[in-house]
């Protein structure tokens, strides 16, 4: 791990095949640091093996800024992978992740960091599956998917939350520091709540609003992560193991 900032914010951002939304990236993190700027904060790219131009976009338009570093995959390893690899190069004492699609609007960080703090968490998690979260224009297998996975997870998962398998999310350093987790794809996301519970880290839910990407096409292979989730749900089961329930966070992010 890299030496930490006590102050600063790093916010990594796994990205693939995303050379036509690099320009629209850029101008929703923009928008963070404009409504932020008590805050210093450094953004980690993380180019999980994109085989278009995505590397050339991103270094286009974050290689020459000061606080953006670009970390690249030889090849396409998965969203699990890319945050791990972002972990590693992260400085601050919190850890923000997000989707490159800004299907999450970024400016809604700050809510994620706020919960943290108030609830004094080790995580806080985007919700739109909590009763004031909300989900526009979202396909429909998607929301079969997602919202599937979560009530499976909250029956048999140490944690019982509305949302498991949002990525934009706010750690604590000592959770990406402690926390181990394997999977590679998208199924990551509720590994790392369940490891996370495992060892006794609080984590709370930030009602939140789910858009569907405007940009781009979803990289996220139906039939395998379908797959993995049920491995994971069987791993889970079998462990046994039980952690605190937690509270959820009352905040609700409206943008």
């Amino acid at each position: 791990m890299q030496a930490s900032n006590s102050n600063l914010i790093s916010v990594v951002v796994p990205v693939y095949n995303e050379e036509t939304g690099i320009d629209h990236l850029a101008q929703r993190l923009d928008a963070v640091g404009s409504i932020w700027p008590d805050r210093p904060l450094e953004f980690v790219f993380v180019n999980d093996g994109s085989a278009d131009r995505t590397q050339a976009e991103l270094e286009r338009v974050f290689g020459a800024r000061e606080n953006c570093r670009i970390a690249t995959h030889d090849r396409n390893r998965g969203v699990g992978a890319a945050f791990r690899t972002g972990f590693g190069q992260a400085k601050g004492m919190i850890i923000c992740t997000i989707d490159a699609d800004c299907s999450y609007g970024p400016e809604n960080l700050r809510l994620l960091v706020e919960a943290l703090e108030a609830e004094q968490a080790d995580i806080s998690v985007a919700s739109p599956y909590h009763p004031l979260g909300k989900v526009d224009g979202v396909p429909g297998w998607r929301l079969f998917l997602s919202k599937g996975c979560s009530r499976f997870y909250q029956a048999i998962a140490p944690v019982k939350l509305y949302t498991y398998t949002s990525v934009f999310r706010a750690y604590r350093r000592p959770v990406i520091e402690s926390v181990v987790f394997e999977e590679n794809g998208f199924v990551s996301a509720a590994e790392v709540l369940i490891r996370a519970a495992e060892k006794g880290f609080k984590i709370v839910e930030v009602p939140m609003t789910l858009h569907a990407r405007k940009i781009g096409q979803s990289k996220m292979k139906i039939a395998r992560t379908i797959r993995q989730h049920l491995a994971l749900m069987v791993r889970s089961v079998v462990s046994g193991k039980q952690a605190p329930v937690v509270s959820n966070s009352p905040k609700q992010a409206q943008i």
